[in-house]
């Protein structure tokens, strides 16, 4: 029988940019995730179609599962043979209950490995321009616990904390505060000491109060603020209005959903990354090949025949490529035909073979393809569409003049991810703006989510085609200048300016 084994995984503070290339590693093997509720929706999304997830909870006052019943749980993941990931938001062992989670399964001789992770008493000041040490102000950081049961007192001693005259940063505390400040104050701390309360920290719905000890809690109760947050105390609380760095991004606060097919870098997701998105990026579609695909391996066999080949997508390109392989076609076959890419993306895939296209239409869709490859194409070229079973059919009106050979190649699986509730997120205001780069996509979003009320989605559209299918939808809608993926990126700039503006 197969043996188990668990990774306590810590996922860090919210930023998928922050998860480690050793936890998204091991996520991609596991067979079984749990996860709790403060996972950001950028690592939940990183969880593989293949893996079981089981959502366990575990937000202050609120728990879907008793910690016991989850450390039975994993246990009995591990007992059946499957590799167990259990992801959890921060690091594990920082006030993460990682290590009772290991106590049973090292009781029951069950291997096991850590993979720490970013945690946010450093990440989030960072994120919001607060050294949590400074030469000029401190020497030295203490984090603590500001979780209590209700009617409890504070096993804290406030003195021994301030008396180390370092940076102090309290977790799970905001509904303490109250206390946490009066404890400080009895304590013998001044009561002009700078304070601040860090919102939701590196994410889109980051926000910071600054205040000092003496008056922070009458200034969250006055601003409001949401869980999760932090509580920071010390003098570096004084630096955030001259350090901060992640307000300055173009799209700093702007949290932008990408859909892709899966398998597949975002482009897309990168550049917004770069502007200070934050970017959930979602397999939404699965290309499955088609089998025994008699038509693609005659038409590979006898590719001499043609004069040009037109690739649609990444995935058409790939699919392609490993027929040829399978069938024992030698890629210089290829050599005299001239090759059509519908844009830049499906040209950086024909790239990985050693290909550069001969042409790119300047604008990234199927009209403009078969409309460019009709004006270099002589009139007896024949031509080969290898690509999507449900194709576009605006670039074989462009080239109905021509001997077409229209192969559907692979059919496409809409994707729904267990972890990462679309709908929700729309619902609850957590998602800014949607990027769609085909129609395609937005197809699948709607297969994803059907119980969605489409007028709450702003889509970033990259061209007209795709447009359309969004309009059609319901949804709020704004087009790219140019179908490429910079325009796209422009595009969605401006939207967070003008919604911003009038916020």
């Amino acid at each position: 029988m197969k043996k188990g084994k668990v990774w306590l995984v810590g996922a860090g503070p919210g930023d998928q940019g922050l998860f480690t290339i050793k936890g998204k590693e091991v996520l991609q093997n596991a067979d079984v995730v749990l996860y709790d509720s403060l996972v950001g929706p950028g690592v939940l999304a990183m969880i593989p179609d293949t893996a079981r997830t089981i959502n366990v909870g575990k937000r202050s006052s609120h728990h879907t599962m008793p910690q016991w019943k989850m450390n039975e749980l994993i246990l009995e993941e591990a007992q059946k043979g499957n590799r167990v990931v259990r992801l959890k938001g921060g690091d594990p062992f920082l006030f993460g209950r990682g290590g009772e989670e290991l106590e049973l399964l090292a009781e029951n001789g069950i291997p096991f490995e850590v993979v720490p992770g970013i945690t946010s008493p450093i990440a989030v000041p960072s994120y919001n321009g607060i050294p949590v040490t400074h030469r000029d102000f401190t020497s030295s950081l203490h984090i603590i616990t500001g979780h209590k049961k209700a009617g409890d007192v504070y096993d804290i001693d406030f003195h021994a904390l301030v008396q180390t005259k370092g940076t102090l940063v309290f977790l799970m505390g905001i509904a303490s505060l109250k206390d946490i400040c009066k404890g400080l104050l009895d304590a013998g701390m001044e009561p002009d000491m700078p304070a601040a309360v860090l919102q939701k920290g590196t994410t889109a719905r980051q926000k910071r109060i600054i205040a000092t000890v003496s008056t922070l809690p009458d200034e969250v109760k006055k601003q409001g603020v949401e869980t999760p947050a932090i509580i920071v105390v010390g003098r570096v609380c004084t630096l955030a209005d001259t350090f901060e760095w992640y307000e300055k991004l173009p799209l700093s606060g702007f949290r932008v959903l990408v859909t892709r097919p899966r398998g597949l870098s975002s482009e897309m997701a990168a550049k917004l990354r770069a502007q200070g998105a934050d970017v959930l990026e979602v397999p939404s579609i699965a290309t499955v090949p088609i089998e025994n695909n008699l038509k693609l391996i005659h038409a590979i066999q006898n590719l001499r025949d043609y004069q040009w080949i037109a690739f649609t997508s990444p995935s058409g390109v790939k699919i392609f490529f490993d027929q040829m392989r399978t069938s024992e076609v030698d890629i210089r076959n290829l050599a005299g035909l001239k090759i059509a890419s519908i844009g830049k993306g499906t040209a950086n895939e024909l790239g990985k073979y050693g290909l550069i296209p001969d042409l790119i239409p300047p604008r990234y869709d199927g009209e403009a393809l078969g409309e460019w490859i009709a004006r270099k194409a002589d009139p007896d070229d024949r031509i080969l569409l290898p690509r999507a079973e449900i194709g576009s059919k605006a670039i074989l009106e462009k080239l109905k003049d021509f001997a077409v050979d229209d192969i559907p190649t692979y059919h496409t699986v809409p994707l729904k991810s267990e972890a990462v509730n679309e709908t929700e997120l729309f619902e609850h205001g957590e998602i800014d703006c949607a990027a769609f780069t085909s129609s395609s996509g937005v197809k699948a979003f709607l297969a994803a989510n059907p119980d969605l009320d489409m007028s709450l989605v702003k889509a970033a559209c990259i061209g007209r085609q795709t447009q359309a299918a969004a309009d059609a939808a319901g949804m709020e809608t704004f087009c790219a200048d140019k179908a490429t993926i910079d325009s796209l990126l422009e595009l969605i700039i401006q939207i967070h300016d003008h919604y911003r503006q009038n916020d």
